[in-house]
């Protein structure tokens, strides 16, 4: 049974949530403070969280580690809208101490092995359905299509249905979830709609099998105030 809590996070436990969740593929969305880390702690962005009534799952500090948990696993957060935030077995936010404009993943990701362990334990497949996040500002335009959300895995906030924000930027995938992640997920091919999915037998009509054509796959495309430190 996986922990509510991320074993050594330090807490805050919010008094407000974003309800029951709904059950469904479970994933985790990635969001940005737009603080330098540098200068501002998980602690004070996680105070900022609750004292306004946005709690995320985590808060977390790359450069020094640091990490904050707000709200158990088995809630849902407040930094995505309802009824997104609560789609999923699991639906874990993340906010990042960092900028849009400078991915967190161009430096230290000091703690990121402790988080990862936490959402293997949760069951979120080490994959990103919506491909890598787009770089701010192009992400304000990026797909955030049903589909790849449905399949659960990593996804940045810019990524998800009915959200307007344009974090976390963009990231290099490979260091938040291994080398081995594909950098676009491929659809399974699909023969045209109206086409017979198997070939008719000689039996049943006189000619030979009926070869269908190879469709090609396609490849899919891919907060805060600052506070005290």
């Amino acid at each position: 049974m996986a922990d509510a809590w991320l074993p050594g996070a330090g807490r805050i436990p919010a008094e407000l949530d974003g309800g029951q969740l709904k059950g469904g593929a479970p994933r985790v969305v990635w969001f940005t403070s737009e603080h330098d880390p540098r200068s501002v702690s998980a602690r004070s962005a996680a105070h900022d969280l609750a004292r306004t009534g946005r709690p995320a799952h985590l808060v977390w500090n790359p450069h020094t580690g640091e990490i904050v948990q707000l709200l158990p696993a088995t809630r849902a957060a407040c930094l995505l809208a309802d009824p997104v935030r609560g789609e999923g077995r699991v639906c874990l936010q993340i906010l990042v101490i960092g900028l849009a404009r400078e991915p967190f993943t161009g430096g230290p990701l000091n703690g990121l092995d402790a988080i990862m362990r936490w959402l293997d334990g949760w069951g979120v497949p080490r994959r990103w359905p919506a491909g890598p996040p787009l770089p701010s500002p192009q992400s304000y335009h990026s797909d955030r299509q049903r589909r790849p959300w449905a399949r659960g895995g990593h996804f940045g906030a810019s990524q998800v249905p009915e959200c307007v924000l344009p974090d976390p930027g963009g990231l290099d995938i490979h260091r938040i979830t291994g080398q081995d992640t594909p950098a676009v997920e491929i659809p399974r091919p699909r023969p045209p709609a109206g086409q017979r999915t198997t070939p008719a037998t000689p039996a049943a009509s006189g000619a030979p099998p009926q070869v269908l054509p190879h469709r090609l796959a396609r490849t899919a495309e891919p907060l805060l105030t600052p506070g005290p430190v």
